[in-house]
């Protein structure tokens, strides 16, 4: 069976917007070590565990079957429950490859389809499975999400229902028919489109990863509907320099500079004032990367939980707003809660804001 995962390099946040400790979250999950720094995919070694797209908050990889999984999800009205089952268990219903393919948006995006229609997620024993660290990863995952949201519609996991042991080496696709071991040149046939097909980039590219999608299309139907969402927020510290919003891959955050209408362009050497800095979220857009956090110097921007409906993690929300500082002495852009540029500070050793 080919390989279903595929790299979308557009996607990758490492491609949009180089970044001084660059992202290897993919690289370092991978239980089977079938990913090289370069992002590409070793497809003798992937087992379609899915643990490199839960870990990526940006769809760099992603599983070819998405699009039926979300039709399986989202477009049968008629049935009376929502049934998953892992390449280990008896076949049900939607096989999926492993449930270490689920991220938090996407176990929100199942409890909230669970409010509607009773979901079950079959598996095999994780313990026997080589994918037990993908399966533990997600599982993990699962936990943090009913801390945060414990009064969620349940979900129902059944560890093999038929009790019966299944071959690894012969796990179950979509149709129900068994891998069939090939020999001779139809085998080397089979391992070189193997070999090729992962590591074709995917042309697409979308700000919005696909199970965030599928949590606002879930969110969507639920009127007064909140779920737990991890917002930026930002602290009384800020000193409205806008950098976060410079470093967002994203753009998810972006700043709003108002001008003072009174400066004088007829002075070179005089900076344009900015009256009033605005810093304005997207939550759909935001993947909780953590890039603006930790390039913060004030400390001043943190990752909270906050409980969000549709309309706000859909809107534009103003999440600060301040003015920023100039040097009394020169005028110069400060980006520290200073009275004095670094010039003017190591020029007057005896001030309260010098630099020594």
């Amino acid at each position: 069976m080919t390989c279903q995962m595929v790299y979308h390099k557009g996607n990758c946040l490492n491609t949009k917007k180089p970044f001084v400790r660059a992202c290897k979250l993919c690289v370092e999950i991978c239980p089977h070590k079938a990913i090289s720094e370069y992002r590409e995919l070793r497809a003798k070694q992937c087992t379609d565990c899915g643990a490199c797209m839960a870990v990526c908050p940006s769809d760099g990889f992603v599983d070819r079957t998405l699009d039926k999984l979300h039709d399986y999800l989202f477009e049968g009205k008629d049935r009376t429950e929502i049934v998953l089952n892992c390449p280990q268990a008896i076949p049900h219903s939607f096989e999926i490859p492993c449930m270490g393919m689920l991220d938090r948006d996407g176990w929100m995006a199942l409890m909230l389809l669970a409010e509607e229609t009773p979901v079950t997620i079959m598996t095999g024993v994780c313990a026997e499975c080589e994918d037990r660290l993908a399966c533990a990863t997600s599982v993990q995952t699962f936990k943090e999400v009913h801390e945060d949201w414990p009064e969620h519609a349940a979900i129902r996991i059944q560890v093999r229902p038929d009790g019966d042991a299944v071959n690894p080496q012969t796990k179950q696709i979509k149709n129900g028919a068994p891998r069939i071991k090939l020999t001779g040149w139809k085998q080397k046939s089979r391992d070189k489109i193997e070999e090729w097909l992962p590591n074709l980039t995917a042309e697409a590219s979308y700000t919005v990863p696909i199970y965030r999608q599928w949590l606002l299309e879930a969110l969507k139907q639920k009127t007064e509907g909140k779920i737990p969402f991890l917002a930026l927020s930002v602290a009384d510290s800020c000193t409205n320099c806008g950098v976060c919003a410079a470093i967002c891959p994203q753009g998810a955050l972006q700043k709003q500079e108002v001008m003072n209408p009174d400066h004088s362009a007829e002075d070179p050497a005089k900076e344009d004032k900015i009256m009033s800095l605005r810093l304005i979220l997207e939550p759909q857009k935001c993947v909780q990367c953590g890039r603006c956090v930790e390039v913060c110097r004030p400390l001043a921007l943190s990752l909270k939980i906050k409980a969000m409906s549709h309309r706000l993690l859909t809107g534009r929300i103003l999440i600060h707003e301040g003015s920023p500082r100039y040097c009394i002495r020169c005028g110069k852009r400060i980006m520290d809660n200073k009275d004095l540029c670094l010039a003017c500070s190591t020029s007057d050793p005896s001030s309260l804001d010098s630099f020594f």
